[in-house]
């Protein structure tokens, strides 16, 4: 049975636009020429990403937090991460993680460094800048300080700041202190880290390159390293230069998970790596409902057989996707089929007749 688009439409509406904010005259102009067809209203609208005004109430909001942060702690740095950095949020109210990265000490993969260092085959890849570069790093002072000392701190510490000037404060979390700014109805999660050097990192100057590993305050540990700048400039770069049709993927999926009749279990960060592994070929001077059969043949091709979901992985390449996790694979069939349900229903539109 088809679906009913002009509701479909509306939830996302008012996921994206709760206060009802006029949307700017472009979107409005581009939704009067399509009118006459609601399921191309519901997969643009599916597309949109949040008007500015609630972004940045979401930024303003990490922007208090670390004001209230930078007041006491010292030798550290405050990075953002998520999906509003990348503009592929799909609620006007998001919340924002606030990273506050430790600047006294970082890890390095030394292993990997000195092993390359070590072996002319492996060196020889690299250029001599390179080289010197990783040799550089092996002649960086060891910190002899402690470490986890030094991130559990940040984390007691901002603990303490934050529950003295927020009325909504949960620190029961281990690796996220959970405020939500009254004024401006947004939630911060503030994330305690420490800098991760890969190789990779290293003979690329750094920078949005640098890995982090999160503080686990239950267990006093470093977790595993992700690179959530690198996602973010890729992300970012592409859309950019696919002319904002990344990120069209990306919100339109999510949105189609949120209002499933299924709890589809896949994050953020798999469908990135879904949509980021398109190549911009097949979508790059596509029309938007254009998108739609080719998103569905990505999911069909990672649902068909292991070869390609096997390959598949996250945006920063730090991790495998689907490999070895046959239950994910099962939520990214569900997520198929809803795709399939709105092709079928779309083709029988005047786009395609």
């Amino acid at each position: 049975m088809e679906r009913n688009y002009k509701i479909l439409a509306q939830n996302i509406k008012s996921r994206l636009n709760p206060d009802d904010l006029l949307f700017e005259k472009s979107f409005r102009d581009e939704l009067s020429t399509i009118s006459y067809n609601k399921i191309l209203v519901y997969v643009r609208t599916a597309m949109k990403g949040v008007p500015p005004e609630y972004t940045k109430k979401s930024k303003d909001a990490g922007e208090r937090v670390k004001g209230h942060l930078s007041k006491e702690l010292q030798n550290v740095k405050y990075k953002y991460q998520g999906s509003v950095m990348t503009n592929t949020h799909i609620k006007g109210i998001s919340d924002i993680d606030l990273l506050v990265i430790c600047d006294k000490f970082y890890n390095w993969d030394s292993l990997k460094v000195n092993s390359i260092l070590n072996d002319y085959s492996q060196k020889n890849k690299f250029s001599l800048n390179q080289v010197e570069m990783l040799e550089r790093e092996t002649r960086v002072s060891n910190y002899t300080g402690d470490s986890l000392q030094d991130l559990r701190s940040n984390r007691l510490d901002s603990e303490r700041i934050l529950d003295s000037i927020y009325s909504i404060c949960d620190i029961s979390k281990p690796k996220a202190i959970k405020i939500k700014n009254l004024d401006l109805n947004r939630e911060v999660d503030t994330v305690i880290a420490n800098w991760y050097d890969s190789t990779f990192s290293i003979i690329n100057g750094k920078g949005d390159n640098r890995g982090i590993q999160v503080y686990n305050k239950d267990e006093n540990s470093k977790g595993p390293v992700g690179y959530p700048f690198l996602s973010i400039t890729r992300i970012t770069s592409r859309n950019s230069f696919t002319n904002g049709r990344l990120n069209k993927m990306i919100r339109f999926l999510k949105n189609v998970k949120a209002d499933s009749d299924f709890d589809i279990k896949l994050s953020s960060f798999d469908i990135n790596a879904i949509c980021y592994d398109i190549s911009t070929s097949k979508y790059q001077n596509s029309s938007f409902y254009e998108l739609v059969p080719i998103i569905y043949s990505q999911l069909n091709s990672l649902t068909t057989g292991s070869t390609h979901s096997d390959i598949l992985k996250s945006v920063d390449e730090s991790e495998y996707i689907f490999r070895y996790d046959s239950q994910k694979l099962q939520n990214l069939k569900l997520l198929m089929n809803e795709v399939e349900g709105i092709l079928v229903d779309l083709s029988k539109s005047v786009v395609y007749a």
